[in-house]
């Protein structure tokens, strides 16, 4: 129950379809990322999905975009890393899945990288990704897209 005892409301899926996007107002800019050591996160998601730094990086902060992105309003989630002071949520509420033609070489090059293995029992038969952490414990999936 939330804060005040009172319980949250929700609406139930269907009434949801009257207030459709209709796409031209909203889309997914940056996605961030809570961190501990900024350092080690930049190198390892610059290295993961060829991004680069944009903007004034801080000790605190820094936003990475995909290389050929010019400007930020320009389509491609940025990933920005922040440092929190907090410790991460486990299990996480949000992850990001990363689609991949050959699966098994790229969860051997993040691995290469630093991302770890998640030991995880949910894993339904056939399925067809696998859950790694980056350095700062921040989950994704490895999808296999080859079959599309």
């Amino acid at each position: 129950m939330p804060q005040g005892g009172v319980p949250l409301q929700r609406k139930p899926l269907a009434s949801l379809d009257a207030q459709a996007h209709d796409g031209g107002m909203l889309r997914m800019g940056t996605v961030v990322l809570t961190v501990e050591d900024i350092d080690r996160a930049g190198d390892f998601w610059r290295a993961a999905l060829g991004y680069v730094s944009r903007g004034g990086a801080s000790d605190d902060w820094v936003i990475l975009d995909p290389a050929d992105k010019e400007h930020w309003s320009e389509p491609g989630a940025s990933i920005a890393l922040s440092v929190s002071g907090y410790p991460q949520q486990y299990p996480p509420r949000i992850h990001l899945d990363l689609y991949a033609d050959d699966q098994a070489a790229e969860i051997e090059r993040l691995t290469s990288l630093g991302a770890r293995h998640v030991d995880w029992d949910h894993y339904p038969p056939g399925a067809d990704w696998v859950v790694l952490e980056d350095t700062e414990g921040n989950r994704f999936c490895v999808v296999d897209v080859s079959a599309e």
